[in-house]
């Protein structure tokens, strides 16, 4: 039997059951449940104020949840005997002393968790800082400084690592570096929870994802259970319309984004290649689009903060496509949103030098 604030059999998982916060009237998190497993990359995903951070604070014992556990290895963070050999953390940018070394950053950490100096040394080989430890942090870049902290979550030498945006200020050496190292920490046996909106990155590297939104879970699943079915085949031409019965006739569904152009559901490239051949259609595009992670998290959050987008024309069924009006005025019917007021006559951007236009003439 293990003893008390020791981690079980099975340290390293990650389990959080109904759990919630209330924030005086917001509530932040709503009955979240969702487990992450040893030996794997989770990304934790979701908009901007999804309870992404909320969730991972609770996680470590830095709020109190109003309802709900969340434990590690079968213990919450707070029970655990020796929390720092067990999980890592960093869930915001780190500050760090400017005038201090990176090297006697983290030793100040080994002095405080009961860890040998020369684990500062070998936490910067692993991130690539070798090199950098004696120098001042104030001389870092901002990725040297990411990397500096994810160095001082690996000081324990963890099971479980829970990271917050880890690839900002990454150049693109960096990010692949930090996409191999999370594969390689997984292979280990270790449990890796990703929290990023970097989603090509997510989709590169993790086994699963948990996607959240307005502090409820909305998916979670390996990438290719989630997008299993919602591929589509692009069809271009200069004339489709005797092509789209026949698509209907077969099976297929889709929509048009134009007139020369369709989106194709239910059929794959060999089927439609012959449907067009058949019906005597000329064809200038037929290529697969696959269903990845980013259009799978917009089909899923999008909607409370997303903007009207500038120029783009609304996408309408197979049968049509609505269209702006001619030359790029607003549609028939169209008001001025509430409170709007027009500039002055003569009015024009600083910088903007507008054709018979002088300071003069505006004043």
């Amino acid at each position: 039997m293990p003893q008390p604030g020791t981690p079980s059999a099975d340290a390293g998982r990650i389990v959080v059951t109904d759990l919630s916060k209330q924030f005086k009237n917001v509530l932040a998190v709503n009955r979240l449940s969702f487990t992450v497993e040893p030996g794997s990359v989770t990304g934790f995903l979701g908009p901007n104020g999804a309870g992404k951070t909320t969730t991972l604070r609770m996680l470590l014992g830095l709020i109190q949840p109003t309802g709900g556990t969340a434990t590690i290895g079968g213990q919450r963070y707070s029970a655990l005997h020796d929390p720092l050999r067990l999980v890592g953390a960093a869930l915001e940018a780190s500050s760090f002393h400017p005038a201090r070394t990176g090297r006697n950053h983290l030793r100040i950490y080994c002095a405080a968790a009961g860890l040998p100096d020369r684990r500062a040394d070998e936490v910067l080989d692993l991130v690539g800082l070798g090199n950098a430890g004696k120098r001042k942090v104030r001389g870092y870049s901002m990725g040297m400084r990411q990397r500096l902290g994810l160095a001082a979550t690996l000081l324990g030498d963890p099971r479980v690592l829970i990271l917050d945006e880890p690839a900002n200020g990454l150049d693109p050496e960096g990010i692949r570096w930090l996409r191999g190292f999370f594969t390689q920490l997984a292979s280990e046996g270790r449990t890796v929870l990703v929290s990023s909106h970097q989603l090509a990155e997510i989709q590169a590297v993790a086994d699963r994802v948990v996607i959240l939104n307005r502090g409820t879970l909305v998916r979670s699943g390996s990438i290719a259970e989630l997008t299993a079915g919602q591929d589509s085949v692009i069809v271009r031409g200069p004339n489709l319309e005797p092509l789209l019965p026949a698509l209907a006739s077969a099976g297929g569904t889709g929509q048009r984004p134009d007139a020369n152009t369709v989106e194709v559901r239910g059929l794959d490239l060999a089927q439609i290649g012959h449907l067009a051949f058949t019906s005597n259609v000329e064809l200038h595009e037929l290529s697969e689009r696959r269903f990845d992670l980013e259009q799978l998290f917009f089909s899923l959050t999008q909607g409370e903060y997303t903007g009207q987008s500038m120029g783009a024309a609304p996408v309408g069924p197979m049968g049509g496509t609505p269209s702006l009006g001619q030359g790029g005025t607003p549609p028939a019917g169209y008001q001025q949103p509430p409170g709007y007021q027009a500039p002055p006559p003569g009015y024009a951007p600083p910088g903007y030098a507008q054709p018979g236009y002088t300071p003069e003439a505006g004043r």
